[in-house]
């Protein structure tokens, strides 16, 4: 596709928009209203939309998405500006000055000619250095607490790991699997609704790290199970629409049989 769009003029052009919509004279109503944290949860929805146009290669809608990502920066950007904080400009600076001193192979005078895992060491060397720039001392400090809870846990996983506390391999954290599952019945059986939950919770979190001493990452595998349950639920759905019915007119044992059934077809297709 070629080029026909100036970046830096409709980049121009959107923040005029924004400041256009957050005018408290002629500008929109909502967009007057909102604050850092009434925009925060649409700028989270607008990431997933992102990732879930890429899920399903919808390459035509990317574009899109991506620009609705994009406002959400502008409009924080705007709030700032308006509070005296900083504005757009400020941002691209951060981003562009972290880029560079991240890469200094590429930017700098360091030799691109390193393996893979002394990348990884050097990445993680630069950003210690940044973190210490903020005043974070700890291993875990700066694992945002917003992300998604398995994400998040995984990082902090990570994190402690480059410091050795972690198990040497995947059997470790199955035996740890079992253990976390005992305590979850036992928990059911004897305890009350708090210490169930924090069962549960222990249990996710083993589960987390076994994702990772899999390399799998466990969002990514949630979401494909959701998806896969979406599927195979539709197709009982419409099995049963088919015959004019609907899933509260069947029970378990004939679900259950369309279930597999849609199971027996995806693997055959």
């Amino acid at each position: 596709m070629a080029d026909t769009r100036d970046p830096a003029a409709e980049i121009t052009r959107l923040l005029g928009i924004m400041a256009a919509l957050r005018d408290p004279q002629t500008g929109c109503p909502w967009d007057i209203e909102q604050t850092f944290a009434t925009i925060a949860p649409y700028t989270i929805e607008e990431a997933h939309e992102v990732e879930d146009a890429i899920q399903r290669e919808a390459w035509d809608e990317l574009p899109g998405e991506l620009g609705d990502l994009l406002l959400q920066v502008v409009f924080q950007a705007q709030i700032a500006y308006e509070a005296g904080m900083f504005d757009f400009a400020d941002c691209a600076a951060a981003i562009n000055d972290k880029l560079i001193f991240r890469h200094p192979h590429v930017f700098g005078d360091e030799s691109r000619d390193k393996s893979a895992e002394q990348q990884v060491k050097d990445w993680e060397a630069i950003k210690a250095v940044e973190r210490a720039g903020k005043a974070e001392r700890g291993t875990l400090d700066g694992v945002a607490l917003g992300l998604p809870a398995l994400t998040r846990a995984v990082k902090l996983q990570n994190r402690a790991a480059r410091v050795g506390f972690d198990w040497p391999g995947p059997g470790d954290v199955l035996a740890k699997i079992s253990e976390e599952t005992a305590e979850l019945v036992e928990a059911r059986d004897h305890l009350g609704p708090d210490a169930l939950e924090e069962e549960f919770g222990d249990l996710m979190f083993v589960m987390a790290n076994l994702a990772r001493h899999l390399k799998i990452d466990p969002e990514l595998a949630l979401r494909r199970a959701n998806a896969k349950f979406t599927r195979r639920f539709q197709s009982i759905e419409a099995a049963l629409a088919g015959e004019g019915r609907r899933p509260e007119g069947s029970d378990l044992a004939e679900m259950d049989r369309l279930w597999d059934e849609a199971k027996r077809a995806e693997k055959a297709g």
